[in-house]
């Protein structure tokens, strides 16, 4: 819409608005937050569905800033078939900090809101951390294995606060989100994994093993999310200044194994391995489609 203005000046009017939507909705959800630290559990469960719907507003108004700055060419398929109202496990490859605002703009409202398992150090960030810990993301303290070899005693803690974090969400639909991968696709990081894949890293199943074993009876459905960028991966500033000129995104819902709800990743040997063979089909099905998907749209076109 606001083409006729240079890059930057579309990216700086971008980044006002985004601050001042964050702003504005942070007044809001704070006080909601602290009244539902009050010890009854009708109250905040009409906070949580409080604090969610302004969430969604939050994205909303995002994804009105993304249409001024800019002329993207959204080619989405499958979220027709989601359901507001259900429960899902969801993953997507992992390219861009876009990567984000790229779910948000085209599952906000679709499907119930994603929650991120973050690290426990984020929830410092100013406002943004507040609000995380307000919309019940999980924050989780991941330990080396060069740390529990000195401190035996914290095996096992991992699986615990996932166990925690999970509570919150059994009364109320959920989307859990986590990135496989883990970390972005540079092509340093895909060299120095030696991936087997060409357009992805390795992926990593010990986070949504341990959301399986915590939640099992409630996550029935996979929503498997491929991004492909044909101009290539995008950096913040590039979709804040209006330079993204087209996002391709599939998602496809799929069954969970139902032998994999509910089960030991950490001690069972057996499980573990089964699991993490189903997680490397699924990405060398992801790795397949993204080369169609860049065969389909090349760069340019």
């Amino acid at each position: 819409m606001l083409s006729f203005l240079p890059h930057a000046l579309r990216g700086a009017l971008a980044t006002l608005l985004l601050i001042i939507n964050t702003l504005l909705c942070f007044s809001v959800l704070f006080p909601i937050a602290m009244v539902k630290l009050l010890p009854f559990p009708a109250l905040q469960a009409l906070c949580t569905r409080a604090l969610i719907r302004i969430a969604e507003f939050w994205m909303l108004c995002n994804s009105g800033w993304m249409r001024l700055s800019g002329n993207t060419d959204w080619d989405v398929q499958g979220v027709s078939q989601l359901d507001y109202d259900g429960w899902y496990l969801v993953t997507s490859n992992h390219q861009s900090w876009v990567d984000i605002l790229v779910l948000q703009h085209n599952l906000n409202r679709q499907m119930p809101m994603l929650k991120f398992f973050l690290k426990q150090e984020l929830i410092w960030v100013p406002v943004i951390g507040i609000c995380w810990w307000a919309l019940d993301f999980p924050f989780m303290k991941r330990y080396s294995k060069a740390y529990l070899a000195r401190h035996p005693e914290k095996a096992g803690q991992d699986v615990a606060t996932t166990r925690r974090a999970c509570e919150k969400f059994k009364t109320t639909p959920v989307a859990i989100f986590n990135f496989l991968e883990g970390t972005r696709l540079t092509p340093a990081k895909h060299a120095e994994q030696n991936s087997p894949f060409r357009y992805l890293l390795r992926p990593k199943s010990g986070g949504i093993a341990f959301v399986l074993d915590a939640m099992g009876s409630q996550l029935r459905s996979l929503v498997d999310v491929t991004i492909h960028y044909p101009d290539g991966s995008p950096t913040f500033w590039d979709l804040l200044s209006g330079r993204v000129r087209k996002v391709v995104m599939r998602c496809d819902l799929k069954p969970i194994p139902p032998e994999f709800l509910g089960r030991d990743y950490q001690n069972d040997s057996a499980f573990r391995e089964a699991f993490q063979a189903w997680v490397n089909e699924l990405w060398a099905e992801k790795d397949q489609q993204l080369e169609r998907l860049h065969d389909q749209y090349p760069a340019d076109q």
